[in-house]
């Protein structure tokens, strides 16, 4: 396949978008809303149904999902599985406690990791984690403030991250974990995430199977989640914020597949941001996507025009975030967070193991 050049794809800002500033993304949300475990049954989350041509609102179950979906459309998933990235250490030389988080495998022993506290990890800094089972030397200081980290260990790495490593739950969910799976999606596959592609946790596999059964295509990508997800944005005008790049996969089928219904007349529905990032990062100006893999730093926000995506499942997303920009982008920033107003009014639950969105 094809590698792709890192690029950021922008809105093209049309009249009216330019000069959005951040405050713009902003909207009120009780702290008691912000979800800190997942739905017993994943399925039975609350759904919110938003169309973009009207801004009609209604409220469901994420089962009731498939009552949108027609023969002939297209479901796309991302296919990621998140790592057991949260490592926490000690510096060798004084004992001071160190937290890592990974971020991306820059080759066999080498990973780009989110350190806390930064400050006490400088280049030839060692970490020790597990009393020694695993060590770390800081090599370099990246462009985004993280750290560059060498590995040392005897044995294979991802035996001993399975090990020593915790699942690195966005700092919003206070509540400990008590199972790995609930923060996996049930399709997860390809490790490489520091986090879950959430839309897609409400998936059960006999939710899909009744998709497939009523002739929606479910195809599969990989886009493995990275910094952009726990970086904040602090510019205040939004055009100048910058992506961090993250990695993805199309297959040649996945793409065939795609465009085979978008011909045809089908529908493509992106279950999930990362999911959409993909699809309109590989999509030409008509619609169609090809297969490549590569790094990605688009950066969708209103004013973007979208080429392949029709329906976007997704979860409720932080105030003044990069990912509520892009929803904001896909049904207009009124809706968006009007429709947040009123699932704040009917209690619905917030973030990565919160209740999700149809927006259609």
């Amino acid at each position: 396949m094809a590698i792709l050049p890192r690029r950021a794809f922008r809105g093209p800002g049309p009249k009216g978008w330019r000069g959005m500033k951040l405050k713009d993304f902003d909207y009120y949300l009780p702290e008691e809303l912000i979800a800190q475990e997942p739905a017993q049954s994943r399925d039975r989350s609350r759904l919110l149904v938003l169309r973009r041509d009207t801004g009609s609102i209604e409220h469901r179950r994420f089962h009731d999902c498939i009552e949108y979906f027609r023969p002939g459309d297209v479901m796309v998933i991302n296919s990621t599985r998140v790592i057991p990235a949260r490592l926490l250490g000690v510096k060798e030389k004084t004992g001071a406690r160190i937290e890592v988080v990974l971020l991306q495998r820059k080759d066999i022993n080498t990973w780009e990791a989110l350190v806390k506290p930064g400050r006490r990890v400088q280049p030839g800094t060692v970490i020790s984690f597990g009393n020694g089972l695993l060590t770390a030397e800081a090599v370099n200081v990246t462009e985004a403030g993280g750290r560059e980290l060498k590995f040392s260990y005897n044995g294979v790495f991802e035996d001993i991250l399975d090990r020593l490593g915790q699942m690195p739950l966005p700092p919003y969910i206070k509540k400990e974990l008590k199972d790995r799976e609930s923060y996996q999606t049930v399709y997860a596959k390809i490790p490489g995430s520091a986090a879950a592609p959430t839309a897609g946790l409400h998936f059960t596999p006999e939710l899909l199977d009744r998709i497939r059964n009523m002739g929606v295509k479910v195809v599969e990508l990989t886009l493995h989640v990275g910094l952009g997800t726990f970086r904040p944005v602090k510019v205040e005008n939004i055009e100048q914020h910058k992506m961090h790049s993250e990695y993805f996969e199309i297959s040649p089928a996945a793409a065939g597949a795609i465009n085979r219904s978008k011909k045809a007349g089908g529908r493509v529905i992106a279950v999930g941001t990362t999911t959409t990032r993909t699809l309109e990062t590989v999509a030409g100006e008509n619609g169609l996507v090809s297969p490549s893999s590569g790094w990605t730093d688009i950066f969708i926000y209103p004013g973007y025009r979208f080429k392949v995506v029709d329906l976007l499942i997704t979860n409720f997303h932080l105030p003044k975030s990069t990912l509520l920009m892009l929803v904001s982008a896909f049904a207009g920033r009124e809706k968006i967070l009007e429709a947040y107003r009123r699932a704040v009014q009917h209690k619905y639950r917030f973030f990565s193991f919160g209740d999700a969105m149809l927006i259609m």
